[in-house]
């Protein structure tokens, strides 16, 4: 196979012309090992450089805030340092031809007291997900989280905001909003994680109210068409997050709103888990939401060159996000081209500081001319 492949075809993500439809997916690498969890242009710079060829990079989730942050080492989006440190990556980036957004982070009910000097994550309701959470000391038991005051939402809604500015100032393409993955904005919109009783609970409308007031928050300083958005409607059994028979109602609902806003894609992810037992979850994610939404559709979770190459001939999503297959394949995209067998990757070195497992995957292909 060769440049005729979809996957290979160029793409206009509503006015960012991509060279090809394969983007990096965001992955926390735990890489921001420094008191000021900055990114460090000698390693998240290099690495970023690294897989540049790739249509779109969406660069790892960033807290928005310092109640934000859950992971150990994960670099942050609200301070004066972190804009810093964004800047060198992301001109390192652009100066190897490729394209790049942040992906903007709370993880709510996710983070630990460590965290916090001892007090609680923040989150819709005071429901512990029964998890573990990675603190500086390994990983430990998640607690009851707070439930978030009115005054809480709306600093959260603005804290998005401020981390979007500062991710435009650092010089990203644009931003995705972390809807997904049972993180903070995802707690919301599930009936299991929001038993809120207020403006932000009970109905449809209430619990998604979040999503479309951060949109409007976001949108007075970036434009539409520069911000993403990430959804995982099927996710069951994972961080305490499990499925009921509002959960597909909501996200299409979620979805079908989402066609008010002019972004730059919808970034959706096929399920986590099987779901196939679950009378009211969707096995199919792309296809149930393609005659929905009317934007860019980037699908995401397990996909390899010849399932990425089919779903986009089918017309169930314009964009394949890889995620484990770009850690230890640099040069994924000329891989797909050149038809050169992916390398396995090293599990252990996914979040450990340093170089090792990081850097030193090779680059095993001719790269484009533009890497050169």
């Amino acid at each position: 196979m060769s440049k005729e492949q979809a996957l290979l075809q160029t793409y206009n993500l509503n006015g960012l012309e991509l060279p090809n439809r394969v983007v990096m997916a965001p992955m926390t690498r735990s890489r921001a090992d420094n008191t000021e969890n900055k990114p460090i242009e000698e390693l998240h710079g290099e690495y970023y450089k690294q897989r540049a060829s790739a249509g779109l990079i969406i660069a790892e989730g960033s807290q928005i805030s310092k109640q934000a942050v859950g992971y150990v080492n994960t670099p942050g989006i609200y301070s004066r340092a972190q804009v810093e440190g964004w800047k060198e990556v992301t001109q390192t980036v652009h100066e190897a031809g490729g394209r790049i957004f942040l992906q903007l982070w709370h993880v709510g009910r996710m983070s630990h007291p460590d965290f916090h000097n001892g007090g609680l994550p923040l989150a819709p309701s005071a429901i512990n997900p029964n998890d573990k959470s990675f603190t500086p000391e390994g990983f430990k038991e998640t607690v009851t989280p707070k439930e978030m005051s009115i005054e809480e939402i709306k600093e959260t809604v603005e804290d998005f905001k401020n981390a979007a500015k500062n991710a435009m100032n650092a010089g990203f393409d644009g931003v995705e909003v972390h809807s997904s993955n049972g993180y903070l904005l995802h707690q919301f919109f599930n009936g299991t994680s929001n038993k809120r009783s207020d403006e932000y609970g009970g109905s449809i409308d209430n619990r998604t109210r979040i999503m479309f007031e951060v949109l409007d928050a976001i949108k007075e300083v970036v434009p539409e068409n520069k911000i993403g958005v990430r959804l995982n409607p099927s996710l069951h059994g994972v961080f305490g997050m499990t499925m009921d028979e509002e959960t597909i109602p909501t996200f299409d609902h979620l979805i079908t709103r989402l066609n008010e806003y002019n972004l730059a894609y919808l970034h959706l992810s096929e399920p986590f888990t099987d779901v196939s037992h679950l009378p009211y979850a969707e096995t199919e994610i792309a296809k149930r939401y393609r005659p929905i939404y009317k934007g860019t559709i980037i699908i995401n979770n397990g996909f390899d060159r010849e399932s990425g190459n089919k779903i986009i001939e089918k017309g169930n999503a314009d964009l394949i996000a890889f995620g484990k297959p770009y850690i230890s394949n640099p040069d994924l995209v000329e891989r797909f081209e050149q038809d050169v067998p992916l390398s396995k990757f090293d599990q252990e070195t996914f979040y450990t500081p340093g170089e090792k497992g990081y850097l030193d995957y090779e680059i095993k292909t001719e790269r484009a001319e533009v890497l050169q």
